[in-house]
């Protein structure tokens, strides 16, 4: 039995190829350009007290730091517009989550709680730690 293959020519792949190689080189690209998290050092990090978060804040992403504000003992970063994936990773990486209902990032500094209909800064103190260094 005889078999006839047809190859492009001079070797150079078909168009199809061409975009498929393409495709796959843009993908492989994109995955490794993704910011990567660690779940289970994130769970970890959550179970961190506030001054401990607010320490590894303010040396891995200091202008997340000027931002952070804590509210009775979690912490809360809200930002003026979406900020940057990778930024996002890395507050998840910290242990922060996003609230949807108050358009925040916060971290339960291992006080997990259900959840509260009234606003929780009226039922417990804030302050920017930001505000508190010293000049």
């Amino acid at each position: 039995m005889k078999t006839t293959s047809q190859k492009s020519k001079a070797g150079a792949p078909s168009r199809t190829e061409h975009l498929s190689t393409e495709t796959e080189t843009a993908s492989v690209e994109t995955k490794q350009a993704k910011p990567f998290v660690n779940f289970e050092l994130r769970e970890q990090n959550r179970q961190l007290p506030t001054d401990r978060v607010l320490e590894l804040l303010k040396s891995s992403m200091p202008r997340q730091f000027e931002l952070a504000e804590v509210v009775g003992k979690w912490i809360w970063i809200q930002f003026p517009d979406a900020p940057a994936e990778k930024i996002r990773a890395d507050l998840s990486q910290l242990g922060f989550h996003w609230n949807t209902k108050r358009q925040a990032w916060q971290h339960p500094c291992g006080q997990f709680t259900a959840g509260s209909p009234s606003e929780p800064r009226e039922k417990y103190s804030s302050y920017f730690p930001a505000d508190r260094q010293a000049a």
